[in-house]
């Protein structure tokens, strides 16, 4: 199955709640009916629902879970719902993008990921690359990053095609910019990070100063110290930006007071697989430093130190729950 654009993840997201609430045995009658609505309100989430039932079957198949053959009080159904939501999206995702190898599915575009693979430079999953280039720039590529750079021109031109890079010009005098599908980012003398997001780009400056000028002309200057992210027409008010933010250039993951699950989202960029974290212990809060290069060894690390029980039903699936001495205040 082909699709000529990408579908958004929002839809997968949303299919994965109807599935999981109407599968959960709470459904109600005007659930069942709002879902009808949602599911004939557009196309996409028509294939956002087969995606996730193709998704379930497969959960099924795999683990041997079948909800409607238990019995559970409304708590535990409760909580199952939550679980199997969050597998059932992860999975679905993961699906569509190609993340687990099976064939059939598509939501990145094939020209997209073909220049991806032609790009300059490029890394894998769980690589962190650092480059020097002919014009004295020094650049780093985060974990699944693709980067073109043109030098031979009276421009030097880099285009982030996927991820994350870490840039520290040199001392070439012609001007350089870096653009992003939301637009392009021009460095006067400076270190800054760009990150590709969903829709948007991420930009962080640690020196120096960079103009932004988006692809529907609005235009911005950030200085040192600032980050912001901005669209195709819409820049963000900046904020201060956070140092830690740059630390994955030395293969650290910093924490300082940042909940679980966004700390094992950032996690999860660095290794193949989904990773589930339980709607209890989400919120628990996290400190210190964890080895990107070994993202196995970060989650020994976080179970030892938070209470909570890590488990591998398969080896592409890691599920984090309520682990010894854990309690619902703590979060």
């Amino acid at each position: 199955m082909t699709r000529s654009a990408p579908l958004d993840p929002r839809i997968l997201s949303d299919a994965a709640d109807w599935f999981a609430l109407l599968r959960s045995g709470q459904a109600s009658e005007s659930d069942t009916e709002r879902w009808r609505q949602w599911l004939a309100r557009h196309p996409d989430h028509q294939q956002g629902w087969r995606l996730v039932e193709q998704v379930e079957q497969r959960f099924e198949a795999a683990t041997g879970d079948h909800p409607h053959h238990t019995e559970a009080t409304l708590e535990r159904a409760r909580h199952d719902r939550l679980r199997r939501r969050g597998v059932i999206k992860g999975l679905a995702l993961l699906l569509a993008s190609g993340g687990l190898g099976w064939s059939g599915w598509q939501v990145t575009g094939a020209g997209e990921r073909i220049a991806a693979w032609r790009a300059s430079h490029r890394t894998g999953v769980g690589e962190i690359r650092a480059l020097e280039l002919a014009d004295g720039t020094r650049v780093w590529l985060n974990t699944d990053t693709a980067l073109n750079t043109d030098l031979t021109g009276p421009q030097r031109h880099f285009q982030l095609l996927r991820g994350e890079i870490l840039l520290e010009t040199g001392p070439d005098p012609r001007p350089l910019e870096v653009a992003t599908p939301a637009g392009v980012a021009r460095p006067l003398g400076t270190r800054f990070t760009v990150r590709l997001e969903q829709e948007r780009t991420f930009l962080a400056v640690y020196a120096g100063e960079v103009a932004i000028t988006t692809r529907g002309h609005q235009q911005a200057r950030l200085p040192a110290g600032f980050q912001t992210r901005f669209s195709a027409t819409d820049i963000e008010t900046p904020a201060r930006a956070d140092p830690a933010r740059e630390a994955w250039h030395r293969g650290i993951l910093l924490a300082d007071d940042i909940r679980l699950d966004e700390l094992v989202k950032e996690l999860g960029h660095y290794q193949h697989g989904f990773i589930n974290v339980a709607p209890e212990v989400a919120g628990l809060r996290v400190f210190g430093g964890y080895p990107l290069a070994q993202p196995e060894r970060a989650l020994t690390m976080l179970e030892a130190a938070l209470p909570i029980r890590i488990q591998r039903p398969l080896p592409w699936w890691t599920e984090i729950g309520p682990g010894p001495g854990f309690r619902a205040e703590e979060k």
